[in-house]
């Protein structure tokens, strides 16, 4: 099918203008935007559609509902974000006349307290996702620097160690201090797991279904 004239030197005329260098900084802010709205509900949608209908109880109705408000939800606030960190950042180089480390940090500072500092699940889950990245990511920072002295064995098994048996302990004795998340998944393995009625519950449900 062929494009009409009109259509043809649109899409020129916008093709022309795309490629235009001093447009460049404006036009990567917007398509920032655009990444971050799909990269979010490329990441939310599947997850909230297990989680939902694996531990929510309502109907299929409240349940797609539920589903729609995370995706729209996550989505809207990465596209946000990434149009306030880069549009920041261009500024700070503009203004400057140069690019510097602390552009970036104070970019995203900002962008975080406006975008992410509304305490929510979904900016909570994010957080939290992205504090376990950073606090890796600055470890092996400070021993590519030579703050932290390089171990001369591999601390993952001790790291993992710690880690499960910190979570488990904090389930088990302060389980309000956990996400929600987390609490229903750890309920689910550790919790129903306990309990059965007849073979239905133990190997095919997880729990018995109400008798009719």
């Amino acid at each position: 099918m062929v494009a009409p004239p009109q259509l043809r030197s649109l899409l020129l005329a916008v093709n022309a203008l795309l490629r235009k260098r001093r447009y460049h900084a404006a036009l990567a802010v917007l398509k920032g935007f655009r990444n971050g709205a799909v990269y979010g509900a490329k990441i939310r949608a599947p997850h909230a559609l297990v989680m939902t209908f694996l531990f929510r109880s309502g109907s299929l109705r409240e349940k797609l509902r539920a589903i729609l408000q995370a995706t729209y939800t996550h989505s809207s606030n990465l596209a946000c974000f990434v149009f306030t960190y880069k549009g920041l950042c261009a500024l700070q180089s503009h203004l400057q006349g140069e690019t510097c480390q602390v552009h970036s940090f104070l970019a995203a500072f900002i962008g975080g307290f406006l975008v992410f500092g509304n305490n929510n699940n979904i900016n909570s889950q994010i957080n939290m996702y992205l504090l376990s990245r950073v606090l890796f990511a600055l470890c092996r920072l400070g021993i590519k620097k030579g703050y932290i002295p390089e171990p001369k064995w591999d601390p993952f098994p001790l790291f993992s160690s710690v880690v499960w048996g910190l979570v488990l302990w904090l389930f088990e004795y302060h389980r309000p201090t956990l996400q929600p998340s987390l609490q229903s998944s750890m309920t689910y393995l550790y919790e129903d797991s306990n309990v059965w009625h007849d073979i239905s519950d133990f190997l095919i449900y997880n729990k018995s279904r109400p008798s009719k």
